[in-house]
């Protein structure tokens, strides 16, 4: 089956072909301007591919509600051009085939626990932090939505003692993202991560809040996996420092035989490298088609 993919970023939009196999034959990227200019390339794109089907994996705030009259739609975004799209719908008219439409990190949890680190999982998360904080969640064998798609990437930390950084969440202030992301790393030290990589205090204060929220996270969710990416998670040292910080964090609350006897089997990177997002925008597109043909899943 031919299906197609698209990854909607802030600055970039991945559009793929592949088949539910979970293989990818052709991709295109396109820089992410205004609607009116962006989206005609985009289908343009796939409308000579005889594709079955579209999934697509978008930067947010997002209309999940498939009862509401804004689905599929991007909502109060920061990118003005774009709020208030129908991007769903946009490609459902042009296209003529069934399209699903989550968020960017459910998707990339999908590619994940389709095919990647989280495969054969009932419930994972999906966290990356990066230029903010995202966090896709997979619960009880199915994507995770309530009053919204869920916001992991604002939970509340107890910041640390030594660190007097207000947090650059212009919201929240002290959340995970106004704590931990590329931003907020620029805003203490005035460098970027990638520039501090020899620093390790630097990085012993990012694990102590990305530890921190792994930590809440199992106490919230109890994921079976938990996969970390985005820019910040590209020091490979940080994996570590996360784990030993999540484990004192949680200070032998979890009984011996719920907590991971193999922490660095538990909190991983992703098994598809850098195309879980694109990987899990098909699957949407599958999971898209299955429905419209009756088929639960």
């Amino acid at each position: 089956m031919k299906l197609g993919g698209i990854e909607a970023g802030g600055t970039k939009m991945v559009c793929a072909i592949g088949d539910e196999q979970g293989k990818i034959f052709d991709r295109a990227v396109f820089p992410t301007e205004t609607p009116e200019s962006t989206v005609p390339k985009m289908i343009a794109y796939f409308q000579d591919k005889g594709i079955e089907a579209l999934g697509i994996g978008c930067f947010g705030p997002v209309d999940l509600n498939k009862k509401s009259a804004t689905y599929g739609y991007i909502t109060s975004t920061p990118k003005l051009a774009w709020r208030f799209y129908d991007f769903a719908g946009a490609f459902r008219e042009a296209l003529k085939v069934p399209v699903g439409f989550d968020t960017d990190v459910n998707g990339a949890v999908l590619g994940e626990v389709r095919f990647g680190a989280a495969k054969g999982c009932e419930n994972a998360l999906y966290i990356t932090i990066g230029t903010g904080v995202g966090v896709g969640a997979y619960i009880n064998g199915r994507l995770l939505h309530g009053l919204m798609h869920p916001e992991g990437g604002h939970i509340f930390l107890r910041k640390h003692p030594e660190d007097t950084y207000e947090g650059c969440c212009p919201y929240h202030g002290a959340c995970l993202e106004g704590l931990a992301s590329g931003p907020a790393i620029q805003g203490r030290y005035g460098r970027k991560g990638a520039e501090l990589a020899g620093r390790e205090d630097v990085w012993e204060l990012e694990s102590y809040y990305i530890g921190q929220a792994v930590a809440d996270y199992m106490l919230t969710y109890s994921p079976e996996k938990i996969i970390l990416w985005g820019g910040v998670m590209h020091q490979e040292k940080v994996f570590d420092m996360v784990r030993q910080n999540a484990v004192e964090f949680l200070n032998g609350y979890l009984p011996e035989t719920s907590l991971p006897k193999d922490m660095s089997q538990y909190v991983v990177a992703p098994a598809l490298g850098e195309n879980p997002g694109i990987i899990g925008a098909m699957c949407l597109g599958m999971d898209a088609y299955l429905m419209e043909c009756g088929k639960n899943l």
